[in-house]
């Protein structure tokens, strides 16, 4: 896994531990690959035996990572050409990941590959290190190992070979939402949350077809929120409240949801 990633011009990783519940309790910035090689013997053996997870974040200068979570078995084999890694994080559960050239990519454009693709709008580009165990409540006792499944060293591709294959979703003029979001910020007076229900109830189906896809839910209702006034912080703290999957992923997860909707909103309004 390291050597893949070095491969397209990751120079550097910040490495996280969380724990059951998704809780950071440990992180050490800009590790390189070969401290990395040194250390993570040790760190897997001491992880399995605290049922702590190892999270990876690649950084390079040359590079542009676009990491595609939550992907079905048949959405690997769609984006297969166009990654240099994929992975099982759980069973039946993928995620990919694409190299471009630094600069060559913004965040909209990680967005429209990401919908484009059917993968979680909020993945946080970082990854739990490939023979590690995956360590979340619901997996308990079976936690799954986390497991590389197609790996191509050096692989770098455009904006143009992605749109090329029919992988980026089109712009759009404004966020895709299940009710109507009000353009200018409520008065102190009348703010509101908005209703979570009806993000939910607006949402498409998840992969499996068993339900709404909750992340996108999530992340519709952020965007609405903060575009309704409130702060990131007050975001992240309700969507604890509000949200099943916030509550299993723990407060990381809803941070990085409320961060990119609200990424969201400003590129909106700058538009």
């Amino acid at each position: 896994m390291l050597e893949a990633f070095g491969s397209v011009g990751a120079e550097t990783f910040d490495l996280t531990l969380t724990n059951l519940g998704g809780e950071k309790i440990g992180f050490h910035r800009g590790k390189s690959p070969g401290e990395l090689r040194r250390d993570l013997p040790t760190l897997l053996d001491q992880a399995t035996e605290r049922q702590q997870n190892i999270i990876l974040r690649p950084r390079g200068r040359r590079v542009a990572f676009i990491q595609l979570d939550d992907l079905p078995a048949s959405g690997i084999e769609t984006v297969k050409a166009s990654s240099f890694l994929a992975l099982e994080t759980s069973p039946g559960n993928f995620q990919a990941w694409i190299a471009l050239p630094a600069g060559s990519a913004d965040d909209d454009f990680a967005c429209r590959l990401r919908k484009g693709a059917g993968a979680d709008p909020t993945a946080s580009g970082a990854t739990r290190i490939a023979g590690s165990l995956n360590f979340k409540d619901k997996y308990a006792p079976d936690f799954p190992r986390v497991e590389i499944t197609y790996c191509a060293l050096g692989l770098l591709v455009s904006k143009d070979q992605l749109t090329a294959l029919e992988l980026v979703a089109a712009p759009e003029a404004a966020p895709a939402s299940p009710f109507r979001v009000s353009p200018a910020r409520p008065g102190p007076g009348r703010r509101k949350w908005p209703s979570y229900a009806k993000c939910l109830q607006g949402a498409p189906p998840n992969h499996g077809n068993t339900g709404p896809d909750v992340s996108r839910a999530d992340f519709t209702w952020c965007m609405t929120a903060i575009d309704w006034g409130w702060s990131i912080e007050d975001t992240t703290a309700r969507l604890m409240e509000e949200s099943a999957k916030a509550q299993e992923n723990g407060e990381k997860y809803a941070l990085l949801t409320a961060q990119n909707a609200a990424a969201a909103v400003e590129r909106r309004r700058s538009r």
